[in-house]
């Protein structure tokens, strides 16, 4: 299948794409995407937690509902904005490259950098700072305190920080997601190159499902090479009550100054922390994402 589904000289936009981003992410978020979300947040912000304290903490907040803490409504709105917005532009942009006679691996990397960029600048700002907050701020419910509802909190920041706390860490989200989604894609067509020549095929022949699938995963474990970068974001934009007790913490944080706080604090083993369910995560999503949205494309478009 050629990258993004697109056949050779196909001129003007693909705008299905949007939706099809939409959609796919959506299921992704829905599915195994939060939970794993919820694990590694919980672990980048208590940085001296275990994998099984962080799910012991993470099921002592409603059990399995737990898991899916933020998925309504910030995980839902960023999935379905965020998927449209990075398939739509990384199908542009490799489309447009592979035309030019980039190689297939290359035009991922620059469609996925170029459709990370756009989604953190265009949807993901406030969506990951809230979904953040909701994760990491202290549940008051145990000690008899109605805690305010989502939305409470939103207003609280916004009428404290303006705009710029909403979008708290947004520059750290497009390094995260430019990177992630420029190694996921670009590993991952990488890796379909590889196994076509290990199986004798040409560049536009199709590979099977679990080809695609395997391809996919190991995009998605490869591009958690950034996970200091994650924590970073996560530290920037949490509201736990270790981050606010901290006086070494800066009280202005910086992507610089908060990666040198957290090596401070924690070495360089508290800069991968919570890197375990990332890869699950990072596999998933580029399963999702690419494998299975190529799938999508061609049906739409067959359609």
């Amino acid at each position: 299948m050629a990258p993004m589904a697109k056949e050779p000289g196909q001129k003007g936009v693909n705008w299905s794409n949007i939706a099809v981003g939409g959609i796919m992410n959506m299921f992704e978020v829905t599915t195994l995407g939060q939970p794993l979300e919820v694990i590694k947040t919980q672990m980048a912000a208590n940085r001296s937690e275990s994998m099984f304290q962080a799910l012991r903490t993470v099921w002592s907040r409603g059990g399995v509902a737990g898991f899916y803490q933020g998925l309504i409504p910030w995980a839902w709105i960023e999935a379905s904005t965020k998927g449209a917005v990075l398939l739509f532009t990384a199908s542009e942009i490799e489309t447009a490259t592979v035309g030019l006679g980039v190689s297939p691996a290359a035009a991922g990397l620059l469609g996925g950098m170029g459709g990370g960029i756009a989604q953190a600048y265009a949807t993901m700002g406030f969506c990951t700072c809230m979904k953040t907050a909701e994760i990491t701020r202290h549940k008051q419910a145990a000690t008899g305190i109605k805690p305010p509802s989502t939305w409470a909190v939103f207003m609280d920041i916004y009428r404290r920080e303006g705009i710029r706390g909403i979008n708290k860490g947004v520059n750290a989200v497009a390094v995260r997601q430019c990177t992630n989604w420029g190694s996921r894609m670009g590993f991952a067509r990488l890796a379909e190159s590889m196994i076509r020549k290990t199986r004798g095929l040409g560049e536009n022949d199709k590979l099977g499902a679990m080809d695609k699938i395997m391809a996919s995963s190991i995009g998605g474990a490869l591009a958690t090479w950034n996970q200091p970068i994650e924590v970073v974001r996560v530290e920037m934009q949490s509201m736990s009550k270790n981050a606010a007790a901290s006086s070494n913490r800066p009280a202005k944080l910086t992507i610089f100054n908060t990666l040198g706080y957290i090596y401070k604090e924690n070495g360089i083993k508290g800069l991968y922390r919570g890197v375990t369910p990332r890869i699950g995560l990072g596999i998933w999503q580029t399963i999702c994402m690419v494998s299975f949205a190529d799938y999508v494309k061609a049906w739409v478009k067959g359609r």
